[in-house]
């Protein structure tokens, strides 16, 4: 990492400060932002990355990359999936998918050492782990950094210890592996209360915790419907040719136009099932079997199908490096 970081980029660090999307008034207002903020992230940041989890949010993301790429002839920046091993198996084929489709590169970041217990072991979720028998990298994290105390903690991803060290962790050693100045987030908002004060462009820049490095956030002014009126009136009508230009909501995906099926669309299949957030799959769960984008969206939480432990400890885990 360059040693002049975060000197070496020209960004407004209170860009988005106070906000809220209600400061963003129509769609056009928050596509319009999404642009210029993705635009600028491309020009400032030397190695950027973008965070693809296969989920909504990080798609819309990646689709205004590939938008400002095109028109201003940058080069795509590397996609990171942190593999938590945990995954829905349809969720890695998405990816896997459109990243040929998109001619996207993409890094798996892995917590390789808990991986390998895991299998030695061969552990199921929630078996526990020995955190003596991790590596001293693993250790102090869990040690010094979380000050966790157990022998040993579950093999879970939605808890303080597990998700630190499967995502966090594994998150910031491809960091410093790829050499990472900026990270481009699909965060939002009105997603989780511990995002709500974020700016565009957030500093990371304390050397004890992860490598030096912004978060560059173009979508944070969208709430959850502004994300589906952008999939179905730009996203996919941009991607799919025999998809109308604007308008078509399906009900399902059975209700496709003519021609088009779901494998055609860039929407996780696990949002036409019901799941309005995706997590691991052991501990996200849906309420109703009707289309994320068809059910009440002002009336219910968007994270009720996660599991709580971690929502709960979502500001300390961002302290840390998380997402």
């Amino acid at each position: 990492m360059d040693a002049s970081f975060p000197d070496s980029v020209a960004v407004d660090y209170t860009d988005g400060e106070g906000e809220d999307p209600a400061d963003y008034p129509s769609l056009q207002h928050k596509l319009e932002k999404a642009i210029e903020v993705t635009k600028t992230g491309l020009e400032e940041y030397e190695n950027p990355a973008v965070m693809w989890t296969g989920g909504k949010d990080s798609t819309l993301t990646l689709y205004f990359i590939n938008q400002v790429a095109e028109q201003y002839g940058y080069e795509k920046p590397t996609a990171v999936f942190i593999d938590h091993f945990q995954h829905f198996e349809s969720i890695m084929e998405f990816v896997e998918h459109w990243a040929a489709e998109w001619e996207i590169d993409v890094v798996y970041a892995r917590n390789e050492d808990v991986g390998a217990y895991v299998e030695e072991h061969g552990l199921e979720p929630g078996d526990d782990i020995s955190v003596d028998a991790l590596s001293e990298h693993n250790q102090h994290h869990v040690r010094n950094i979380l000050e966790y105390e157990e022998d040993t903690f579950p093999f879970l991803l939605d808890t303080y210890v597990g998700n630190h060290l499967l995502k966090t962790v594994a998150l910031n050693d491809a960091l410093e592996k790829y050499d990472i100045d900026g990270v481009i987030s699909g965060v939002r908002w009105d997603e989780q209360e511990a995002r709500a004060d974020e700016t565009f462009f957030s500093p990371r820049h304390d050397p004890d915790l992860f490598p030096p490095h912004d978060r560059i956030q173009p979508i944070l002014q969208f709430a959850e419907a502004d994300v589906w009126e952008a999939f179905w009136n730009y996203v996919v009508p941009d991607t799919v040719d025999a998809f109308p230009d604007e308008g078509y909501v399906p009900d399902s995906a059975e209700d496709l136009p003519e021609g088009v099926s779901q494998e055609d669309v860039p929407i996780s299949p696990k949002y036409f099932a019901g799941f309005r957030s995706l997590g691991s799959e052991v501990s996200t769960d849906k309420t109703t079997e009707e289309p994320a984008w068809l059910q009440d969206l002002e009336g219910t939480t968007e994270r009720a199908g996660r599991a709580q432990d971690k929502e709960d400890l979502m500001e300390r885990l961002r302290d840390l490096g998380y997402m």
